[in-house]
């Protein structure tokens, strides 16, 4: 599963050097040229990371971003802030405003990627392609794999897509309308009971290695996956 990255950047010179630097690496680019076609962009699914310019044709990065971490379904997208603005005050701005590092211009592609790596290493570690384990049971992002004691698991790719997320947040709640945000992304329309169908054929999948016990039903609140009885 390619890792998303939502560059919104209004200076073509920089799109094109961004983009270049993070296809090389195997990210999934998106652009976009101002904040109206970044919302559209996060509708259609939410990206892995949102790389923001601070000075945009209407509104600015720092109220976008601030609108990003008041929104429950988009706060927790990590968002690296690119600006020309130097000093200290602007830096506490920008981090003021829920970005999770700044980096200023003139910038190196090096630099850029050694941040992404390290703010999706430390907000998801999913998202920065590393395994993830829960009670035995293995996700690998890069491969796109499931295992437990040793053997792989058919999973489907949107039952894929759905443990990953849990995987991501083990022992916390969500509800059906937050999965489908999550998972199929929020412009799309999907019936809640879609999202049990789902989860049904998930357990399915993982009853031969018995974690299908790992998916937990939470009545009258969603889904969660843990490993506590």
């Amino acid at each position: 599963m390619s890792i998303r990255i939502l560059i919104v950047e209004d200076e073509p010179a920089i799109c094109e050097m961004v983009t270049y630097a993070l296809d090389e690496q195997g990210y999934q680019c998106q652009l976009a040229h101002d904040t109206r076609q970044a919302r559209t962009r996060v509708a259609d699914g939410n990206p892995d990371l949102i790389v923001l310019d601070w000075m945009l044709p209407g509104q600015s990065g720092i109220e976008f971003a601030r609108e990003l971490k008041r929104d429950p379904g988009t706060r927790d997208i990590p968002v690296i802030m690119l600006t020309a603005r130097t000093q200290e005050a602007d830096v506490v701005t920008g981090l003021d405003a829920g970005a999770d590092d700044y980096i200023t211009k003139p910038f190196s592609p090096r630099e850029l990627l050694a941040r992404i790596k390290a703010v999706l290493r430390r907000g998801a570690p999913h998202a920065a392609g590393e395994e993830l384990v829960v009670d035995g049971l293995r996700l690998d992002p890069v491969g796109h794999r499931v295992q437990a004691d040793g053997t792989e698991l058919k999973v489907g790719p949107t039952e894929f897509r759905l443990l990953q997320f849990l995987m991501a947040h083990p022992d916390r709640v969500y509800s059906r309308g937050q999965l489908i945000d999550q998972v199929w992304g929020r412009n799309v329309y999907i019936e809640e009971r879609t999202v049990d169908v789902h989860v049904r054929r998930l357990r399915e999948a993982l009853a031969p290695a018995g974690r299908d016990r790992l998916i937990q039903t939470v009545r009258g609140a969603g889904y969660r996956l843990s490993g506590k009885d």
